[in-house]
């Protein structure tokens, strides 16, 4: 069985000669994704240079070919929202470094790294092009932990907009105050009912900046159009983090679950929000593979998981594409622990039994499996087997534990672009641990 489905491998795949936005791979694999409403990037780490240059380059070939509209990526709203100004040319940053350095929370490299670095650079470069009347391409972020910087954020803007406002939203954030901006205690308080918790308050405040909105946006342009949903959206991160941190003591399962309803709800508010100025709003994601690949093919959804790749393909159907990336060893960029300094660590070899694995033993060292084109790949590729999932924390020793679920893979993704040897993504800011794990260039033969 497994020898039949190494020749098929082997036979279907799309070889990938070069990383490069014009190989024929991407030639090939293009039309699936330009006719799409929603493509879905995912990675199999949140540390792998390889994952962030591939997906970079097929966001530049949609963004340039397609009429793509934005990139929205698993990142917090105000940081990604600064970058949105910036790659429109209505920030106060002077260069793409500066843009990205909204990103102090852990893990910075995640969006604090070469790669993105170069792509928000296109993409400015890219949005300078354009005539005057044409929309330019968006940056936005779909997550939630941004509890406390959002509340003052839309206070700032409404000491500026409407300081009776204003005063409204400092006295119903004032109910965190005693938590001393520490999410964490807020989850703990509210989840054991030691402390009431700011729900109302949190409600009532988007409330308010909902019905006062287009008064806010009066002014004429488009910078001010963006600048008040994105107060709303602050607002609505407050109230949904809020909610996600009090849920967080009553299990895993809930609190993944409003997580991954928050980035849905972001991303169906982004395409209205940018409907306004074009007909058919399209857009890239870029978050992981566990949270865009469809969790009804994973262990995680027979546990009560939903995810991002799931709720969309319910809504889109075929307009949503999900493609996955996968890699058998290398070098990650991760940390040991929660708020650990950022290392380069060794990826170990995949396990016996993984899709890594076996897409290893095929003897190819980049190609791209499209099982939305090829029935007969998809059929073989359904079968349950161990998958690779290495997020910002990595933990060798206990790997098939921490990293590894069992998945159905053509079920999960529309198409699998594998890499064999990868290696870690490159931070703005090297630590000490990471350029002591420097690994010698022959890794992984030499060790």
């Amino acid at each position: 069985m497994i020898m039949n489905t190494l020749r098929l491998i082997k036979q279907r795949a799309v070889r990938v000669e070069a990383l490069t936005a014009d190989s024929s791979w991407l030639d090939a694999c293009l039309p699936d994704l330009k006719d799409s409403k929603l493509v879905l990037l995912g990675e199999a780490s949140h540390g792998t240079h390889e994952f962030y240059r591939m997906r970079a380059e097929i966001t530049k070939r949609l963004i340039a070919e397609a009429g793509f509209n934005a990139v929205a990526v698993e990142a917090d709203w105000p940081d990604a929202y600064r970058v949105n100004r910036y790659v429109k040319g209505a920030g106060k940053d002077s260069d793409g470094e500066a843009a990205l350095s909204g990103f102090k929370r852990f893990p910075a490299w995640m969006w604090r790294n070469a790669d993105i670095l170069d792509f928000v650079g296109w993409l400015r470069a890219h949005n300078d092009s354009l005539a005057p009347e044409r929309p330019k391409a968006g940056f936005y972020g779909l997550d939630l932990y941004s509890l406390f910087s959002s509340m003052d954020i839309v206070i700032r803007y409404l000491e500026k907009k409407d300081p009776q406002a204003a005063a409204r939203a400092r006295r119903r954030y004032a109910c965190f105050d005693h938590f001393g901006k520490n999410a964490q205690a807020y989850a703990r308080s509210t989840g054991l009912r030691i402390s009431q918790s700011c729900e109302g308050e949190v409600v009532a405040q988007l409330r308010d900046i909902q019905q006062r909105g287009p008064d806010y946006s009066r002014s004429h342009g488009v910078h001010a159009e963006d600048d008040s949903f994105s107060i709303e959206q602050n607002a609505r991160v407050v109230q949904n983090a809020e909610r996600y941190y009090r849920t967080m003591l009553h299990g895993n399962v809930a609190s993944w679950n409003l997580r991954d309803e928050h980035m849905v709800e972001t991303l169906n508010l982004l395409l209205r929000h940018l409907g306004r100025r074009v007909e058919a709003p399209k857009l890239v994601i870029w978050a992981h593979n566990s949270h865009l690949g469809d969790a009804r093919a994973t262990e995680m959804g027979a546990d009560g998981e939903w995810n991002v790749g799931e709720l969309v393909r319910e809504r889109f159907q075929d307009r949503a594409f999900l493609l996955g990336f996968t890699t058998y060893a290398g070098t990650v960029t991760a940390a040991a622990d929660w708020d650990g300094a950022a290392e380069r660590m060794s990826v170990r070899p995949a396990q016996s039994g993984s899709y890594e694995e076996l897409f290893h033993r095929a003897d190819l060292p980049r190609f791209v499996l499209n099982f939305r084109k090829d029935e007969i790949l998809k059929h073989a590729l359904k079968a349950p087997l161990l998958e690779r999932a290495i997020g910002v924390i990595y933990r060798p020793k206990t790997e098939r534990t921490s990293h590894y679920f069992q998945a159905r893979l053509s079920d999960q993704f529309d198409a699998i672009f594998h890499l064999d040897r990868t290696r870690a993504v490159e931070p703005l800011e090297k630590t000490a641990e990471w350029a002591a794990g420097e690994v010698p260039e022959t890794y992984p033969s030499a060790v």
